[in-house]
């Protein structure tokens, strides 16, 4: 398995509103994505793109909001109200051969694989195995279309 770049880091928020504000007044921010519901994991999400110095997409901030009790995220919002660093995703060009990877170092993997917000499969790891930190690991998008939200 070859590791990626770092397509995102995670920050849990109360609200996109006003993290999206936040990410204009405060950082500078001047291309937010529209925010949109991931239902099957109880999250609203959206993307704060960065540029490089060439104007390329660097790394982008995935702002989530917990919707509902059934969140994903109701746990981490009662330990954290204020939200904070969630998680961080490196893509792979295989992620049947990254599961299988990171399952043969014996690493624990958080539910089956599925389809992400950027449209393509992704899968967690335990932050007990992961120095810590909750694992995103997201398939490389294959088109253009994929992966920018």
């Amino acid at each position: 398995m070859k590791l990626g770049r770092l397509n995102h880091i995670g920050v849990a928020t109360p609200s996109i509103a006003d993290s999206i504000a936040y990410y204009r007044e405060v950082m500078g921010a001047t291309d937010i994505t529209e925010a949109f519901d991931l239902a099957e994991q109880g999250v609203k999400v959206c993307f704060v793109n960065t540029a490089t110095d060439s104007g390329v997409n660097g790394t982008q901030i995935e702002l989530i909001e917990p919707l509902g009790e059934g969140s994903t995220l109701r746990g981490f919002m009662e330990k954290n109200p204020l939200g904070g660093q969630h998680h961080v995703c490196y893509e792979v060009e295989d992620i049947v051969q990254a599961r299988a990877w990171f399952e043969g170092k014996g690493k624990r993997i958080l539910g089956p694989t599925r389809i992400g917000a950027h449209g393509t499969p992704i899968f967690f790891l335990h932050p007990k195995d992961m120095m810590g930190q909750l694992t995103e690991i997201m398939e490389t998008p294959k088109s253009a279309g994929e992966g920018t939200h």
